[in-house]
């Protein structure tokens, strides 16, 4: 696949430069580039980001940030099965547990979330720094509410993270996912509550905390462009007839 003459590879992670040193020079350089186009697309065009970690990974299968993104881009197209190998052969390679939350959602993707919960409760949640265990409880939560358990989704997600004044990284989505719960236990003031501080900690529009909100308070959005066809629309001219006289909208002269 084609990649931009300006990326040169020297864009990715400096860890992630000095896993690749263990490759041949010119094959480092093919493998960065090659992940520095999956970093830019990931977002905007999963399904492209997944095509160039797919090169990345069968030129350096044995170096672990190359499966880790490989990960990534089969989990942004929801290729959860794929995701969670690649995550599991990170982490027998770094034996880090930093990609526990993310294989915790994977099998919430796979349809099981009693294994999500479960993972839940495992040791390597206590290795995780403050963000991951953020996100291991995020997991956890989405997983009790697909097991219809949304006050036990609820209770998880209480935690002095959240009811923190701190804005971390992390604070939007938190506070998000328990507005978001609180809504669907039918506790609508709340859940209004949490939505405007989730708003408040959204600089970067992270969430649509704005448009949960909005749809509380029962406003709608109209798109602009639909409205512009309908006033053009009232402003067109009757068809006439050839005598002159205004026609229906199948041709004939109206009485």
């Amino acid at each position: 696949m084609p990649i931009p003459d300006e990326v040169t590879g020297h864009e990715i992670d400096p860890d992630v430069r000095q896993e690749l040193l263990s490759l041949p020079k010119t094959l480092a350089e093919d493998v960065a580039r090659n992940l520095v186009m999956v970093a830019r697309l990931i977002d905007e065009d999963p399904e492209e980001a997944y095509a160039y970690s797919r090169i990345a990974l069968r030129l350096a299968s044995r170096v672990a940030a190359v499966r880790e993104a490989a990960g990534f881009a089969a989990y942004a197209t929801q290729k959860y099965a794929e995701a969670l190998a690649e995550f599991r052969a990170a982490r027998r390679m770094t034996g880090s547990a930093e990609l526990w939350p993310v294989m915790a959602d994977c099998e919430r993707g796979l349809g099981r979330p009693e294994k999500a919960m479960a993972m839940a409760g495992e040791p390597e949640v206590q290795k995780l720094d403050k963000a991951g265990q953020v996100e291991m409880r995020l997991v956890a939560a989405g997983a009790r509410r697909d097991m219809g358990q949304i006050d036990a989704a609820i209770v998880t997600l209480q935690s002095p993270e959240l009811a923190s004044n701190a804005v971390h990284p992390w604070t939007p989505r938190l506070r998000y996912a328990y507005a978001d719960a609180l809504l669907e236990a039918g506790r609508e003031d709340e859940a209004r509550e949490w939505f405007g501080k989730a708003l408040e900690a959204d600089k970067d529009g992270a969430t649509d905390a704005s448009d949960r909100l909005a749809e509380l308070d029962g406003v709608e959005f109209v798109d602009a462009l639909d409205e512009d066809d309908e006033h053009a629309e009232a402003q067109a001219p009757v068809a006439a007839d050839e005598d002159g006289d205004d026609a229906d909208e199948d041709g004939k002269p109206q009485a």
